[in-house]
């Protein structure tokens, strides 16, 4: 990413001086259209470039050069920026001025040659680097033409929510039998297991099935966290529950909700809770008219399961070797057959996922979109088997880490502008857009406003964090 945001820099140096009214310094004409020329190819090559390193603490040499060569141009052209607005002050623009008249009386060179030929030998590093660029883009089209063809990030990512469930149907309907039948007094349901490991999806498939909206008169989701907010929970729930989005007190939410809940049979998803707390501050707004209303709460805290319920939990289970595989096969492949000579590789790459849902659907998505070819897959194999781990928690961010490193340039800075926010924030599209537009993320592309395009990389994003 450090290549591309050198780029992404460079380039809007480059136009603040040629577009500037009075630019502190000239440059040379064919410079610049060279310039333009390399960095507009390079940012073109990186924008579909895979780097062949699969180590996440190991730079790719030909991205590192690149980096390299725009940090040398942008020095080279600030450094002379700097030498002309001290050459506009009174005794260091005298001398200066005496400094050149004595180099050309000397016949060595000025100041200002100094700069273009500093200039142009970044310019012919950046030459270089384009014609290897050139090569490695010219061989993967070949690779391209004779691989078989990867399915689309869209394509992809139906298939990876389809087959999320994989091992986890006898769960499913376990829990549905439990949400429409049985006590009629309002339970609470929790769901447990580890980050990973699949409650959110267990419990979004459970609020998205046709039994429970039919079953139920309200259905609402929230998302709990570890830093809560009990004021914006209630607040979310009664809007998910009646529409109503008044800016009300945590009081005048709490009573509004319990007005809106009385009489009606509800089923209410807390997502991500950590603490006892927090259920014990909304509790009471949550009424019991013995209809059988259910609450189903997911959480990674082992311990909150005889704290919320005494009667009935879910306990989530890493995923057997067939399950495991199977769902392995149906995100990277959906409907396709396993090609025969990648099976052995396969199985080694599940085996290193240790059965985690997560982890499989996080790789497959990367290999769903990658070169089909051993070599490749034995490189992803090599780099999960090197994983050494303390906890289960940490072996998930390391699996993410790698997603992140194989998202095209042009997006990481763009996800990673994503951590200004806090842990479930909600926020509107056009607002993120803007941002990016003013802190120059996005490249201007011919026939497209900077609003439209953040608007389509705010989507690809969407579409590969779906993955």
């Amino acid at each position: 990413m450090a290549a591309y945001g050198a780029l992404v820099s460079l380039m809007h140096i480059i136009d603040r001086i040629e577009n500037h009214p009075s630019p502190p310094i000239s440059i040379n004409k064919q410079q610049v259209e060279s310039l333009i020329e390399n960095v507009t190819f390079l940012q073109d090559f990186l924008d579909g470039y895979i780097s062949p390193v699969v180590d996440d603490h190991e730079a790719d040499p030909l991205e590192r050069r690149i980096a390299d060569a725009v940090y040398a141009a942008e020095d080279v052209i600030e450094s002379q920026i700097v030498v002309q607005i001290d050459n506009r002050s009174t005794i260091v623009g005298k001398m200066i001025r005496f400094i050149n008249l004595f180099r050309a009386l000397c016949k060595c060179a000025t100041i200002e040659e100094d700069f273009y030929h500093d200039l142009q030998q970044v310019i012919e590093e950046m030459n270089l680097i384009k014609k290897e660029a050139m090569e490695i883009a010219a061989e993967a089209q070949l690779q391209r033409k004779v691989s078989p063809t990867h399915a689309s990030s869209s394509t992809s990512s139906s298939i990876v929510k389809e087959s999320m469930m994989v091992g986890f149907d006898e769960v499913l309907l376990e829990v549905l039998d439990n949400l429409t039948g049985g006590e009629l007094s309002r339970q609470i349901i929790p769901i447990m297991g580890m980050g990973g490991i699949g409650k959110t999806t267990l419990a979004r498939n459970i609020f998205e099935h046709a039994l429970v909206k039919e079953h139920f008169d309200i259905c609402a989701w929230t998302t709990i966290s570890q830093t809560y907010n009990v004021r914006e929970t209630l607040k979310e729930v009664l809007f998910r529950a009646s529409g109503d989005s008044r800016d009300l007190s945590e009081n005048e939410l709490g009573e509004n909700l319990h007005k809106y809940l009385a009489g009606r049979r509800y089923m209410i998803i807390m997502d991500d809770m950590w603490s006892i707390e927090v259920w014990d501050k909304m509790r009471f707004f949550f009424p019991d008219y013995n209809n059988g209303s259910r609450i189903i709460v997911t959480t990674r805290m082992s311990n909150l399961n005889l704290q919320l319920s005494e009667s009935y939990g879910v306990g989530m289970k890493f995923l057997d070797e067939s399950s495991s595989w199977d769902l392995f096969c149906k995100t990277v492949f959906g409907g396709e057959c396993f090609p025969h000579e990648l099976e052995n590789i396969g199985k080694k790459i599940v085996a290193n996922c240790k059965g985690l849902p997560l982890s499989i659907a996080t790789i497959g998505g990367l290999l769903a979109k990658s070169e089909r070819t051993r070599e490749y897959w034995g490189r992803i194999e090599q780099n999960l088997n090197s994983i050494v781990i303390t906890n289960n928690d940490e072996f998930c961010l390391k699996i993410l880490r790698m997603s992140y490193i194989h998202l095209p340039n042009y997006l990481k800075p763009c996800f990673l502008y994503m951590g200004v926010f806090r842990e479930d924030h909600t926020f509107r599209v056009s607002t993120v857009a803007k941002v990016w537009v003013s802190e120059g993320f996005l490249k201007p592309m011919s026939g497209k406003s900077l609003e439209t395009i953040a608007q389509e990389c705010f989507e690809e994003l969407a579409a590969e964090i779906s993955l």
